[in-house]
């Protein structure tokens, strides 16, 4: 026998072995069909032509099925990580006693969105106050769609993702989400310090002197109310007091 492509004599085999050309056509080792030379599958049945069976009928479809699997299976583990340390941007948040902690101990099943949320809120601040700044670009889009999807918030939510948007220099959508919280209370002292660093962070020191004005006028007033955010974040107070009477005056 000699071969069709460089006529060197062969004895047997299915390649041959001076130029590699294929001699004769294999038949498939699943439904005996011979497909035309070379091919790596049988056209007949879609057997791998290599023995292996391997049929490519929806195997892409089982392919992009595998990797979304895996992509929420990571973002799962993320969300149940647990977050300890400056959170909120003022104080860490409070740990449940019991026998329960690290990632082991999260119950996913009983954790609502806002839950998971704070927890992406969390660690994005923990990353901000360790200057982490792979951290921060990692878990800053989680944790933005994660309370944008645990809405409607109240307004320690609100000032979460408002403080979360100015992190990330989203100033506009900051503006309008301080101003979202300025429309239900105007004075709120999170919402306005909000609205003055999204304004000076789009160039207009006049709007934002105007906000930090009205921070001063409302400080004594609302530092009286027991709110939550409050509470959270009062740490921050002194810093917005030097940012507002460095613009709008003492």
């Amino acid at each position: 026998m000699k071969c069709p492509s460089c006529s060197t004599a062969v004895d047997d085999g299915r390649f041959c072995s001076n130029c590699g050309a294929a001699l004769g056509t294999p038949q498939c080792p699943d439904c005996g069909h011979q497909p035309p030379a070379e091919a790596r599958f049988c056209n007949q049945c879609g057997n791998s032509m290599s023995g292996s069976p391997t049929r490519t009928g929806g195997s892409g479809n089982q392919v992009a099925w595998w990797m979304a699997g895996t992509l929420l299976l990571g973002l799962i583990l993320v969300i149940a990580y647990p977050v300890y340390g400056p959170a909120r941007a003022a104080a860490p948040p409070p740990v449940a006693a019991g026998p329960a902690a690290g990632p082991a101990g999260v119950d996913l099943s009983s954790m609502t969105p806002r839950e998971a949320a704070d927890r992406l809120f969390n660690r994005v601040m923990t990353a901000v106050s360790s200057n982490d700044s792979t951290e921060v670009v990692s878990f800053m889009p989680m944790a933005i769609r994660a309370l944008e999807l645990a809405e409607p918030l109240d307004t320690d939510g609100k000032f979460h993702l408002v403080l979360l948007r100015l992190t990330g220099r989203f100033n506009e959508e900051a503006l309008e989400g301080a101003e979202e919280i300025l429309a239900e209370q105007p004075n709120h002292l999170l919402g306005l310090a909000m609205a003055g660093d999204a304004s000076l962070a789009l160039g207009d020191s006049a709007s934002a002197s105007a906000y930090y004005k009205r921070w001063l006028d409302a400080y004594e007033t609302e530092t009286e109310k027991d709110l939550l955010e409050y509470r959270d974040h009062g740490l921050m107070f002194p810093s917005m007091r030097v940012t507002a009477e460095a613009l709008a005056g003492s």
